[in-house]
């Protein structure tokens, strides 16, 4: 090792009261191995540890900044004294790059103070060490005085000539001791040129512990004698030092010392508080409150309160059990100066490093965003300077913070006037790892799911915190369709976007694919933008809501319903009015309407033609067609069984007019005119029926019902003779889930049931037909009110069926 010189700013030194203070700057010693020797002018350096600290008056510690104190009593073991007004102190600093302390460098530091306006007696309570100085000016007595006085006092007696001892007062009793013998119990005793003082370390075997207004004080009561010639000096070497007195509470802590110390006052009639100094560090703070801090003091107490973060301490950041929060360390003294009739003049000083206990700040994640901007802005915190972000995992995608800009990720931190910051991630809606999901009719929520990951304090702890941001725009364009219609075809044309992905198209209950119109007959064509259907007049899936003679009013209707929930959002409905001459039209309720045209030559009388059964005629007529109305139930219509279908089937036929010959063979004047009509329906479907009454607003509004199963009860027995027949309401138009039995089914007015009817029987013979249907309070037959659902085989109400 050498001798260097200190590199400038490395080291400041003052003095404060009668206390060396120095620091070194840890920014310089840049994380570096230091030691501290105290060079004795007679033997040289002396590594300075915990044991010699507290013996000859010296403290080594950090602020709250972290950087390296040095602080020395003036009247310390190795401070070289002029007079008790000057004093000087060396140290050496010795700084390695190896906890070894090999290599080291060693820079020199001298340190001088000047220290003149002793009081009679000086305490100080540093954070190792009591310390008592006491002035031993003693005025001149007679010797016969002397002699009367030291006569007695017996325990003096046997004081050795020309050497001090000590005698300490305990709960244990009392105990003489040398000078030398008080050195190897950790105390340190010495005179100056009008001075002695006794240095004491905490809690040693002669100290007690008494509470003093609330406050724990230790103390230790003792006598330092002299000795010489005519002369016995007995100085009073008592101290007595605060050991807690610290309370918190969430903003504030409070540091209380005792006003009057009984040990230190034996008149306490006489007690004059003189003055009371508090200061930070070695800096005394002349008006505490301009920064906020509290000084108050009555008859028992001096009370500092500070709030915690107050400007002279550290707010500091720290984990503790995976609990983010923070800490305030202040270094603090005290300065309390009074008289009374036995001192004159005291000077307590108390020396006090505060940390609070650990407060959990949790943090919190507000969120900024506007959506109008398609832009997640997320701020976190609040949290001091000491904390830094490192890393984030955005959809359980983890980034560093450089990946993160480069991904696109906006990361920047914000400051708050209160000194805290806030960490702001910025990110797009349509980013990748942004969770989509479309809600409600016309929303979309975009889901942010972010993990910070932050570095913590001086120890750089990893502490992680979760935060899930969501937000809800109306950002989709549900779709809007146009039809329109030429002579033979309507046609529906609506945009793509968003099909298939949010939304799907439903004729009736089935799923639209292109299979479903291949077989219906519809033809399906896209382009980049929409879909165009094309369905022609007699395709299947329409819904003819008005036919007459010669003129058909059909509507096609296609619902627009959420993929998942199958909610329907729209119905897309196009209406036409047609010409048409000729057709068949086979109702799902079972009504045939047929327009039949004349083709024979020569011509016939449509109004003559009939169906099988003679009394069915046409409804209505002219030269060329003939329409006819009816229910697969009559005019003779036939039924049969083939694979999967019903077929019903009748035939329209013309009566040959005959007319009277003068002679045989009669002449026919008319051709023959015969025309099958065929209706196939599917063997199990869901038939849809819209029909409403003539007037809603007046008939009868749906009520609250409970269905009965069906039982041998005699109410049923004409019924279940003649058919098995079970029905069933289902609770949505899907057909899957039915309410089940005497369950109450609620329903508002025009609200549509799905009402199921089965017929268990399996002869072939048999068929379902629905002529009177309804619903009533109870299964009573003749119960009223009800509820029509059909008469007649016609649907009243707003039912959907399936058989």
């Amino acid at each position: 090792s050498g001798l260097y010189v200190l590199p400038l700013g490395f080291v400041e030194s003052s003095c404060r009261s009668r206390i060396f203070w120095m620091k070194l700057n840890k920014l310089l010693l840049q994380g570096k191995f230091f030691q501290l020797e105290i060079y004795d002018p007679y033997s040289g350096p002396v590594l300075l540890d915990e044991k010699l600290a507290s013996r000859c008056g010296y403290v080594l510690s950090e602020d709250v900044w972290g950087n390296p104190i040095f602080r020395a009593s003036v009247l310390g073991c190795h401070v070289a004294n002029e007079a008790d007004e000057l004093f000087s102190l060396t140290v050496n600093i010795k700084v390695s790059s190896f906890s070894s302390m090999r290599a080291a460098v060693t820079y020199t530091y001298p340190m001088y103070c000047s220290y003149a306006s002793w009081a009679s007696r000086e305490i100080v309570c540093e954070e190792n060490y009591m310390e008592v100085s006491v002035k031993t000016d003693v005025p001149a007595v007679s010797n016969d005085y002397t002699v009367a006085w030291m006569s007695a006092l017996p325990e003096t007696q046997n004081v050795a000539y020309q050497q001090w001892q000590l005698m300490f007062v305990s709960p244990s009793g009392r105990k003489r001791i040398t000078v030398s013998d008080a050195v190897k119990l950790g105390y340190s005793f010495n005179n100056t040129l009008s001075r002695v003082y006794l240095r004491a370390p905490y809690h040693s075997n002669e100290s007690d512990v008494s509470l003093v207004s609330g406050v724990n004080m230790n103390m230790i009561t003792s006598t330092s004698m002299y000795r010489q010639r005519w002369l016995l000096l007995l100085i009073d070497t008592t101290v007595s030092c605060p050991v807690d007195g610290i309370s918190f509470t969430d903003t504030t802590l409070t540091w209380t010392v005792p006003r009057v110390i009984p040990t230190l006052v034996v008149q306490e009639s006489t007690f004059l508080s003189k003055s009371i100094v508090i200061g930070v560090d070695d800096q005394v703070t002349v008006n505490p409150e301009e920064i906020n801090y509290l000084l108050e003091h009555n008859e028992t107490h001096i009370r500092i309160t500070i709030p915690i973060g107050a400007e002279g301490g550290k707010l500091e950041s720290s984990i503790s059990g995976g609990v983010y929060g923070v800490i305030y360390c202040i270094d603090l003294f005290l300065e309390h100066t009074w008289t009374d009739a036995g001192w004159q003049t005291t000077k307590y000083t108390v020396i006090k490093s505060i940390t609070t206990p650990f407060m959990p700040q949790i943090p919190t994640v507000i969120n900024n965003t506007v959506p109008e901007e398609r832009l997640f802005n997320v701020a976190f915190g609040h949290f001091l300077p000491d904390v830094s972000l490192v890393a984030i995992t955005v959809g359980n995608v983890p980034f560093s913070l450089r990946e993160a800009q480069h991904h696109s990720f906006k990361i920047y931190e914000t400051p708050f006037s209160n000194g805290t910051k806030a960490f702001i991630l910025e990110v797009s809606f349509d980013d990748p790892y942004v969770l989509k999901e479309y809600v409600n009719r016309n929303e979309t929520k975009y889901t942010l799911l972010v993990n910070y990951t932050l570095s913590v304090g001086l120890e750089m702890t990893l502490y992680y915190h979760s935060a899930e941001v969501e937000c809800v725009i109306a950002d989709i364009e549900v779709p809007e369709a146009v039809g329109s219609c030429d002579e033979e075809n309507l046609y529906l044309t609506l945009p793509t976007f968003g099909l298939h992905q949010y939304w799907d198209l439903y004729l009736g209950n089935k799923l639209l694919t292109r299979h479903v119109a291949l077989t219906n007959g519809y033809l399906a064509a896209t382009n980049s933008t929409h879909l165009i259907l094309q369905i022609p007049l007699f395709a299947g899936g329409l819904i003819y809501e008005e036919v007459s003679f010669q003129k058909i009013k059909a509507r096609f209707d296609v619902a627009l319903r959420k993929v998942r929930t199958m909610e329907t959002l729209e119905m897309f409905s196009i209406s036409c009015s047609f010409n048409s001459s000729a057709f068949i039209i086979c109702h799902p309720d079972g009504t045939i309407m047929v327009s039949a045209q004349m083709k024979t030559v020569p011509a016939i009388d449509m109004s003559k033609t009939k169906l099988r059964d003679s009394s069915c005629k046409p409804r209505e007529y002219n030269e060329a067609h003939a329409f006819f109305k009816f229910h697969v139930t009559t005019c003779g219509t036939s039924v049969r069984f083939e694979g999967d279908h019903i077929i019903y089937e009748n035939e329209i036929s013309y009566e040959k007019e005959t007319l009277p010959g003068q002679s045989i063979p009669i002449i026919t004047r008319d051709p023959d005119y015969r025309l099958t009509v065929l209706c196939y329906y599917q063997a199990k479907e869901t038939l849809v029926l819209g029909a409403f009454s003539s007037d809603p607003a007046t008939s009868p509004p749906f009520g609250s019902g409970t269905m009965f199963p069906r039982s041998s009860t005699a109410a049923y027995r004409r019924v279940r003779r003649a058919l098995n027949v079970v029905s069933r309401v289902s609770k949505d138009e899907c057909f899957r889930e039915f309410y089940g039995p005497s369950m109450t089914i609620l329903k508002q007015p025009m609200e549509p049931v799905f009402l199921e009817v089965e017929l268990k029987d399996e002869s072939p013979s048999v068929e379902l037909y629905l002529e009177n249907c309804w619903v009533a309070g109870t299964p009573d037959f003749n119960n009223a009110p009800r509820w029509n659902i059909t008469v007649d085989g016609q649907v009243v109400l707003n039912v959907q069926l399936t058989h």
